[in-house]
């Protein structure tokens, strides 16, 4: 027998709902006929003071307490007002009658100077206030203040009859529900499912076949399925139960089989085992030459570990060696750039101490014509002559002193820029042919003393973005090799600098007329501390670090092509916009 009908389970959880539901709506709807019913005694007490206000205020004027206090009576009557409190112009009260708060706590002495709603409190009270105002000859004054109470009581006397009837109602249809429920559910669920369970539990399972439930009902619902499918189980139970059988008989047969089958293993077994002794014997005697085998292997392997220990002890070593000898590349390549701009230092130096020479003499010269002319006018023998001498003199000495002062001024300018250039990395905007006219002009000093030439053949509005201390890095040791390398022993060395403008990149031919190099020295040219003037000092670094600058600060390409006595040529190209700029020793 069943515990707990599965269709009472279901009818309990649905009334339970809906009670909770009903619970809930009603009392929302008493809520809201209190809070409505509330709202409207409001509306009653302001059109009340529309009423009597003008009543009142006279018989305040006129000092008529009677008259007051009859109005107050008459007010109390009304059945919804439960309290009255009427107060005068000094906020003292005149008639305070009923049910009411302590209108002090409310406003203390002062009269309420606009119309005011007391909500509720514990009382149970709440109320309406208002100000009563007198006008005279075109004047207003306020003349007291009036306050109406109701209560919870007033409320919920007017809306009782209306809360009978909303639970009156709700409880007829409650119990019409439930009725129509449990016939629904009696009907439906209840009775097809103790048919269902009767017939199962009538059921024979020692003889299952012709058997079937069936449920009387005329709907094809769940419980028509479970009894369509629960009689599909019985014959598929039934057909499972032939063919059990008829596989248990294919058992036995196959059994009697097996026995003859293990009879012959036994015999086989037994003439195998033979076999098997003699092959472990062969096996033991190749485990003895194989752990013979292990042994010699294990003094090998121990052997080889010894000289891996000593290859790695090595390796450590060389590695050392090799962080030592990167950290002496990097200190010779910094001293190499020094060098280099110790030379453009004492160069440029030179060559301002001429203009700034000459403006020192023309500045002197000018000092004693002015202090001749300064003596002359105080003596009085300044002629006109004398006077246009010394105007010549004069605008010959500034003429001078501001052509050197110029010349000097671009020197310098020159080998600020170039100077700063040559020390940064920074990435930087430059028009192409001014910055090497520049670069060129910082190594004024190192060709005017010769007969040399350089040609350069640039756009003139080429503009690139990149690292231009590289730049001036490349071309001052390309134009310096060619100074102290191509051109020993010759006296009139022509360097040509061809740039062409390629889309996004920039191809650069440099060539000069110099020696040359031979197929040997051309293959070492870009390896660092090659050099054929080591004798007299040459570092082997300029053309290592103009191959670098250019790979890898630039992230370009370089080529050199020479044979001896036809110059040196180098075809040289890189990208135009550089945004992030790279360390030149990064490998």
């Amino acid at each position: 027998m069943l515990q707990k009908s599965l269709s009472k389970k279901l009818l309990t959880s649905v009334l339970s709902v809906y009670f909770l539901l009903t619970f809930v709506v009603t009392c929302g709807q008493v809520i809201a006929e209190y809070v409505n019913t509330k709202d409207y005694i409001r509306d009653e007490l302001t059109t009340l003071q529309k009423t009597f206000s003008r009543s009142l205020t006279r018989a305040i004027w006129e000092l008529n307490t009677k008259q007051t206090i009859t109005t107050a009576e008459g007010l109390l009557a009304i059945p919804m007002i439960e309290g009255i409190i009427v107060r005068d112009d000094s906020g003292e009260i005149i008639s305070q009658l009923g049910r009411s708060l302590d209108i002090r706590e409310l406003y203390s002495q002062q009269l309420v100077q606009e119309e005011a709603i007391i909500e509720d409190t514990p009382s149970g009270l709440f109320g309406y206030t208002f100000p009563l105002i007198f006008e005279f000859s075109g004047r207003a004054t306020q003349v007291g203040d009036v306050t109406l109470f109701s209560s919870r009581e007033v409320v919920f006397s007017r809306i009782m009859l209306s809360i009978y009837f909303l639970i009156g109602n709700a409880m007829i249809k409650t119990t019409f529900l439930i009725i129509l429920f449990l016939m629904a559910f009696r009907k439906l669920l209840t009775e097809p499912l103790a048919q269902l369970t009767e017939q199962i539990e009538d059921l024979e399972l020692n003889d299952l076949e012709g058997q079937h439930i069936e449920i009387e009902t005329t709907e094809h619902n769940e419980l028509k399925v479970m009894e369509q499918s629960f009689n599909k189980l019985i014959d598929k139970v039934v057909q499972y139960r032939q063919e059990l059988e008829h596989t248990q008989k294919e058992l036995i047969l196959s059994n009697e089989k097996l026995d003859q089958q293990n009879l012959q293993l036994e015999q086989e077994v037994a003439r195998k085992t033979s076999n098997l002794s003699q092959a472990m014997m062969d096996l033991q005697q190749q485990k003895y030459e194989l752990e013979k085998q292990k042994l010699t292997l294990t003094e090998e392997i121990d052997l080889r570990r010894h000289t891996e220990h000593e290859l790695l002890t090595k390796q450590t070593e060389l590695q050392r060696y090799v962080d030592e000898l990167n950290m002496a590349q990097e200190r010779l390549v910094g001293s190499e750039k020094m060098a280099a701009l110790g030379g453009l230092v004492a160069g440029i130096t030179h060559d301002i101490n001429t203009p700034v020479g000459i403006g020192v003499t023309a500045t002197s010269f000018l000092q004693e014509r002015l202090l001749q002319i300064e003596n002359a006018y105080k003596n009085k023998t300044l002629s006109p002559k004398a006077l246009e001498e010394f105007i010549n003199d004069a605008k010959q000495s500034t003429s001078l002193l501001t052509t050197n002062l110029d010349r000097a001024s671009e020197l310098v300018a020159s080998f600020k820029q170039i100077a700063v250039d040559q020390a940064s990395e920074a990435v930087r905007t430059i028009n192409f042919k001014e910055y090497l006219g520049e670069v060129i002009r910082s190594l004024h000093p190192k060709i005017k003393n010769t007969t040399h030439h350089i040609n350069l053949d640039c756009p003139e509005s080429l503009t690139l973005n990149l690292p231009a201390g590289a730049i001036s890095q490349i071309f001052t040791n390309l134009i310096m090799n060619s100074l102290i390398h191509g051109f020993e022993g010759i006296t009139n060395g022509v360097i040509n600098i061809d740039i062409k403008d390629d889309d996004d990149n920039v191809i650069i031919n440099f060539n000069d007329n110099g020696n040359g190099v031979t197929e040997q020295q051309l293959e070492k040219l870009f390896d660092p501390f090659f050099t054929t003037k080591r004798e007299q000092g040459g570092s082997g670094l300029g053309t290592h670090i103009t191959f670098n600058l250019v790979k890898q600060t630039l992230s370009g390409e370089i080529d050199a092509t020479s044979s001896p006595g036809n110059g040196l040529s180098y075809v040289i190209s890189f990208p135009k916009n550089m945004p992030k700029p790279l360390s030149i020793f990064s490998n």
